[in-house]
């Protein structure tokens, strides 16, 4: 499998299990599981140049991904995050971080200190385990993020779940403002952070 078709099944892997199961006619069941035989198999129905497909492509996939975006149980696979279907995941929420961190736009950090952070179209607020993690996670669609810090200890204490999902992500329907901190511009890793990028943008540019 060559790195081009990786990506495609990738793609194709995430549109199923986190949005619509439905385009290529498998079953889903309430906490986001499908049968990776019968994906293999419908997908090289529908696409005919994926006429090789076999279940274990996709074990392949899900188990190469840094991010642990996918979960691979015997003959099921589904998505651990991102989703915007309604579903009911049985992820753990033990071993939950004191601090987790959230990137958003400078502009919006007034806004979101006041009124806190909710899910938008998502079904679930995305945190990163680390600063390192929510810098990399802003900077996909923010040239410069800035990062809130979730004091975790409080918000669960108060009731409020938190869901491990993958590697670095966790999961949480909302966080409130009472449990908002702002990681400073001038933090070390953030400076750090921000230094490589200007170095990279540079080096683009000549």
């Amino acid at each position: 499998m060559s790195d081009r078709e990786s990506n495609s099944l990738g793609r194709i892997l995430a549109l199923v299990l986190r949005h619509a199961p439905e385009k290529f006619n498998v079953e889903m069941d309430i906490n986001g599981w499908v049968n990776i035989r019968e994906l293999s198999d419908s997908i090289s129905k529908q696409r005919r140049h994926y006429h090789w497909l076999r279940g274990w492509h996709f074990s392949a996939i899900a188990n190469a991904d840094e991010k642990g975006r996918y979960q691979v149980e015997g003959e099921m696979i589904r998505a651990t995050y991102g989703h915007s279907i309604e579903l009911e995941l049985d992820l753990p929420t033990d071993n939950i971080p004191e601090g987790l961190y959230w990137p958003c736009e400078e502009d919006q950090v007034e806004t979101i200190m006041e009124l806190g952070i909710t899910a938008g179209d998502r079904k679930h607020v995305h945190l990163s385990k680390t600063i390192v993690k929510a810098m990399e996670a802003g900077h996909v669609r923010i040239s410069r993020p800035a990062i809130i810090e979730v004091d975790t200890v409080r918000a669960i204490a108060d009731g409020h779940t938190v869901y491990r999902a993958g590697k670095t992500v966790y999961l949480i329907d909302e966080v409130p403002g009472d449990y908002l901190y702002r990681v400073e511009s001038d933090d070390p890793i953030i400076t750090e952070i921000v230094a490589q990028w200007e170095i990279e943008e540079a080096q683009e540019e000549e």
